[in-house]
Formats: structure tokens, C-alpha cells, sequence
């Protein structure tokens, strides 16, 4: 049968257009199992950054031999590098849910020197494993499909960022993870136990490496943390370097003032975000406290987009992303202290930051108080 006759309910896609990507995005899900689920973001930051810099070249130059330019770039930033291929709600999705799922099945794979559960390690390339990239290529699959449903009955948020929060929740229920974890301070909201290097105490993030087991660590009472246990951190905060209000609200004044500033100048909401995804390429070299910003950035490039129409000043359509930006920055870091530190596998802060943000600017959007949501469709 024409795939083009037999419709998708929901998402009012053919069945062959369907096939194609889900096919795709399986593959896709499996790559970021396979290279690792940073790396996998990391890439996707390069295909944004590559379409949205074409994008904005296209918009300079007149119609090439009767077709216009922007025809030539338009697949780039939303076929590839937020679609099947290195999509986050797809790549990156894969990769951890395959971290969640080797945290349980393969804790002997876990690295030299990683302090956190092994199941939060979207650093790590699983390579070749069939099992493993069987679960990126599922979750790949799942994320598609959340995202393309989110966006087809016009759930007023980002469904990319959306997916990639629904599938980590997911992969935490079906590999044996608590949903939010147990706090060991005196709130979930407190950090201070990871600032006091004290050791976990319960096994709510699974069972640890073969190597921890065989030691022990002194406890504060006189005791001993249980050898099944030993030697993970009591507090696991998303960013060791990245997570003090003072701090977080600092690089979020900085990077959002950037952000609006690059839309200002191209009119591109995601051209930073690609520069910010492709910045942490430092990050998974190595290089100590290299701040994450793409919900930053990005979030400060909506903060202009939604304001330029209501401010006739370009200052002001600065200060205003930069509001939005910064509060993105500290929606992200509450959201990675009640839903990241807690549990044994990761949770995307800056996704859950997407979210809620873009749900906030939707609905205001929906109710009259903003001229657009920015890069929703909506």
C-alpha cells in the first residue's frame, strides 16, 4: 500500500514517511549508545550550528538559479540535527538510557576514578555491544515518537526537551532505579553532604563496581559505610563546578547576555545553542569547570525572540533575555537538586530547565501576554 495514503493517527505522518523514521531513528538511539551520550550531544551541536550559520548565510544572499537559498539549508538543523539522527530527544536519549542501563547489567565497565554511580556516566562510549545499543536504539525510538506526538497535538513546550525527561524518567522505572531518590541532607534541595564528601548510605542508585565492594569508609559516627556501598557519594550534584546559586546565577546573567545578543544581531534562536552544545566538547576532554549553557544561551535568545516585538529598544530586548536566561539557569540547577542528585542515573537539568520554561513562555504566549513563543509552533 502507497505509504502516502495510509495515515499515522496523531501524527498525520504516511506510513512509509513513519517507517523512515523510526527506522532512522533506532539507528540514531544506538549511535549515542555506541559513541557515548555527551558525545552524541555534541554532535548534535555541530549539525545545529552548521544549519542555523547557513540559514542565517541564506537569508544574505539572493535566489540561486530560481530556487531560494534557504531551501538548500532548511533539513539541516531540523532533519538532522534535531531528528533521527542526532536529535537529543533521540542520540542523546539513547546514550542515557544505555548508561542507566550498563549502571545495572555491567558495573564492571565502570571507569577508574568516576565518584558517581556508573549509571550517570554519559561521558562513557559503549562501542560495540549489542545489548547496549539494542537499549539506545529503543529508547531512540521512544523519544521520536514522544516528541513527534508533543509536537503534532501542540503541547504548549519544547517536546524535544520533553522527550529527552519522559524517556530518562522511563529508563530509571524499567532498569530497577527510584524515580527521584532519597536525600541524605536535611532537604532534597540540600548539597552539603556532597560538599562534605559523605558517603552513600542506602543503594538507591544500584549496586556499585566489584571494586567498591571489596572497601570500606570511615563514617563520621565511628562506624563503617557497608561495603556494598562504599566509596559513592552520599550527594551526587549535577556539576561539581556548576551548582552554587551564586555561581549558577552568574553564568546564567553572562551566557544569557550572550544568547540575546546573537539573536539580536541573526535572528537565530538556535545558532547558540549549537555554539554552547559544541563547548562542552572541553568538557567531555577534560577540561575542568567548563560551564554547561545551552539551556542558558538559548533560553536568553527566547527572551529576545518573544520581547524584540514589544520593546523598541535593542538594550532592552538584551536585559530581557537576560532575565529569561538567568532564571532558566536557576530552574535548571532546582530541578538537578530534587531530580538528578538523588538517583543513581542522569536526568538532563538543562532539558527539565527547556521544559519548564517553554511551557511558562506557551502558555503566556496561548493567554495574549507574549506576541510569540519563540521557536514553538504554536
Amino acid at each position: 500500500m502507497n505509504g502516502l495514503l495510509l495515515q499515522i493517527p496523531v501524527l498525520g505522518l504516511g506510513l512509509e514517511e513513519f517507517l523512515l523514521l523510526v527506522i532512522t531513528a533506532a539507528a540514531g538511539g544506538a549511535f549515542g549508545a555506541a559513541v557515548g551520550a555527551l558525545p552524541a550531544f555534541i554532535f548534535t551541536g555541530f549539525m545545529v550550528f552548521l544549519g542555523e550559520g547557513l540559514a542565517v548565510l541564506s537569508r544574505e544572499v539572493v535566489a540561486l538559479d530560481g530556487v531560494a537559498a534557504t531551501t538548500l539549508t532548511a533539513g539541516i538543523t531540523g532533519t538532522i540535527g534535531f531528528g533521527p539522527i542526532t536529535g537529543p530527544h533521540v542520540a542523546f536519549a539513547g546514550g542515557v538510557a544505555a548508561s542507566a542501563y550498563a549502571g545495572k547489567k555491567y558495573p564492571e565497565m565502570e571507569p577508574e576514578g568516576w565518584d558517581y554511580h556508573f549509571g550517570k556516566n554519559i561521558l562513557y562510549a559503549f562501542g560495540t555491544k549489542p545489548d547496549i545499543l539494542a537499549v539506545g536504539a529503543v529508547f531512540g525510538v521512544i523519544g521520536l515518537l514522544i516528541a513527534q506526538v508533543l509536537g503534532a497535538v501542540g503541547f504548549p513546550t519544547d517536546g524535544v526537551a520533553l522527550s529527552i525527561v519522559i524517556t530518562a524518567f522511563l529508563g530509571r522505572a524499567v532498569f530497577g532505579y527510584p524515580l527521584v531518590g532519597e536525600a541524605s541532607g536535611s532537604s532534597i534541595l540540600d548539597m552539603s553532604p556532597f560538599e562534605r564528601e559523605e558517603p552513600r548510605m542506602s543503594a538507591d542508585g544500584g549496586e556499585p563496581s566489584e571494586a567498591r565492594r571489596a572497601s570500606s569508609e570511615p563514617r563520621s559516627d565511628g562506624g563503617t559505610v557497608p561495603q556494598e556501598h562504599a566509596g559513592r557519594l552520599a550527594t551526587e550534584p549535577w556539576l561539581p563546578h556548576q551548582y552554587k546559586w551564586s555561581g549558577v546565577t552568574a553564568i546564567g546573567i553572562v551566557g544569557s547576555i550572550l544568547g540575546a545578543f546573537v539573536y539580536i544581531q541573526t535572528g537565530s534562536i538556535f545558532l547558540i545553542y549549537g555554539l554552547s552544545a559544541i563547548s562542552l566538547l572541553f568538557l567531555n576532554l577534560g577540561v575542568e569547570k567548563m560551564p554547561v549553557t545551552h539551556h542558558i544561551t538559548t533560553l536568553g535568545a527566547v527572551g529576545a525572540a518573544v520581547t524584540t516585538p514589544m520593546l523598541g529598544s535593542t538594550v532592552a530586548v538584551l536585559l530581557a533575555g537576560m532575565v529569561v536566561g538567568t532564571l532558566s539557569a536557576l530552574v535548571g540547577e532546582l530541578t538537578q537538586r530534587i531530580f538528578y542528585s538523588h538517583s543513581g542515573t542522569h536526568i538532563d537539568p538543562p532539558a527539565m530547565a527547556f521544559t519548564v520554561m517553554m511551557f511558562l513562555i506557551g502558555v503566556l504566549h496561548l493567554a495574549g501576554f507574549l506576541p510569540n513563543a519563540g521557536h514553538l509552533g504554536i
